[in-house]
């Protein structure tokens, strides 16, 4: 471990905030820059939070400088699917250029490492049940392809300059810090384990299961669900891995096994004590039948294991924060 700072932008969500949570316990020195309008200054702990957008350059620079940032984790984005598709633009603007200006103010300064959290959207639909780091990326939405213009700046900024970088691909992310102490308070959710949660919870009315008729088992979609701590645990493993010389590697997160959404409905009933109201409804466009990671290369290169592979103790730890929101006891209520 070195004394350098640490940039987390985006550090008041819901990933970023484990993982500065698991940086700081650490002894690692971190501010986070979060404008707050999905985060919650309450996530950051005892970090350093700045109030302000990664898009602002004249910010950007002056943090670099002022805290001589070598290593930047880059979380600030937009990340519902839906709203990529009515309002594009707000995504290009704040997953794309953002990124583009925050990358500009990091080669001004000499920044070293850089960490970007991207997405298993980029692969779009694929053409069969698994995706390695080497399938083709082909985004339906523009959540998915604003990520991937990142990916691509990074990439060709890391040929053009001595900046090394990882690019994680997430899959589908879940659960929360298994001590309560944080968790996913995300406005509007999408994701089903977090949506299913509020469900269990009586914060929403029922659960839609959209698309009965896919070519899986029980003929819902299957996915691959990863804890938010293991995944949090990856990026401080690719932080280590860039400072100890390794070179620039985009690397899949995820379990390598997946669930159907029947699946995770029952899990979720399980843990909670009693079903859940469910309504079937027709396939959203774009979805494909299953998405499941390769993830051997990110054991293989970072030396990472998953800790907490269980279905169950997912929804456990998802469950728990939602009854914290329903008592009006976790940020977010």
């Amino acid at each position: 471990m070195t004394n350098e700072a640490i940039l987390v932008t985006g550090g008041a969500g819901y990933i970023g905030s484990h993982v500065v949570r698991q940086l700081r316990r650490r002894g690692e020195p971190v501010v986070v820059l979060d404008n707050l309008s999905t985060g919650f200054r309450e996530a950051v702990g005892d970090a350093e939070l700045v109030v302000g957008d990664t898009g602002d350059m004249a910010l950007v620079r002056d943090l670099l400088a002022r805290y001589g940032v070598r290593s930047v984790l880059h979380f600030a984005a937009h990340t519902v699917v839906p709203e990529s598709v009515e309002n594009p633009l707000k995504y290009y603007g704040n997953n794309t250029c953002h990124t583009r200006n925050l990358l500009a103010c990091c080669q001004e300064a000499g920044v070293e490492h850089f960490i970007f959290s991207s997405t298993a959207a980029v692969y779009g639909i694929p053409e069969g049940e698994y995706c390695d780091e080497d399938s083709p990326t082909a985004p339906i939405n523009p959540y998915g392809m604003s990520k991937l213009m990142s990916e691509i700046m990074l990439r060709d900024l890391g040929k053009a300059t001595p900046m090394r970088h990882v690019i994680l691909r997430y899959f589908n992310v879940a659960g929360c810090n298994p001590d309560g102490e944080i968790g996913q308070s995300t406005p509007n959710a999408t994701l089903l384990i977090k949506v299913a949660s509020e469900v269990a919870t009586g914060r929403r009315e029922k659960l839609y299961v959209f698309g009965t008729d896919y070519p899986t088992p029980d003929g819902t979609g299957v996915r691959d669900y990863i804890h938010v701590e293991d995944l949090a645990d990856a990026h401080l493993r690719a932080l280590d891995y860039l400072r100890a010389g390794g070179e620039s590697i985009t690397l899949n997160c995820g379990y390598g096994h997946g669930y159907s959404v029947r699946e995770v409905i029952e899990a979720v009933e399980r843990v909670a004590g009693h079903p859940l109201p469910v309504e079937e409804a027709p396939r959203r466009p774009g979805d494909p039948p299953a998405l499941v990671a390769r993830a051997d290369r990110i054991q293989e290169v970072l030396g990472w294991r998953p800790r907490l592979d269980d279905l169950d103790e997912i929804v456990r730890t998802s469950l728990e924060w939602e009854r914290k929101i329903a008592r009006g006891e976790a940020y977010g209520a």
